[in-house]
């Protein structure tokens, strides 16, 4: 599956008006709107709560996938995992209490 993700000037912080605003090729989930990803940290919340997101198939979570992927290159984010079904079941930073 091909990305469809672009860049796009917008930065930081979005409110719900600059959501709507934006094209759907800056979000990891385009037809749903879900998870925009316009800087790095955009990026590290998508994965982040990729497995959080409600609503939608697998296919819509290949292309999230794709799109995420296309986005961290873009940001110099990087992506350990390299399939969407290891996200979620590993925590993303180490816990010091383990």
């Amino acid at each position: 599956m091909t990305s469809t993700w672009k860049p796009h000037e917008k930065h930081g912080g979005l409110s719900d008006k600059d959501k709507r605003e934006l094209p759907e090729t800056v979000f990891a989930f385009p037809g749903k709107r879900k998870e925009p990803m316009t800087d790095a940290s955009h990026v590290r919340n998508a994965i982040a709560r990729f497995d959080q997101v409600q609503g939608v198939t697998d296919k819509d979570r290949d292309l999230a996938f794709q799109n995420i992927l296309a986005a961290a290159k873009h940001y110099g984010v990087d992506v350990a995992e390299t399939n969407w079904r290891q996200l979620g079941k590993l925590p993303h930073t180490p816990n010091p209490a383990h």
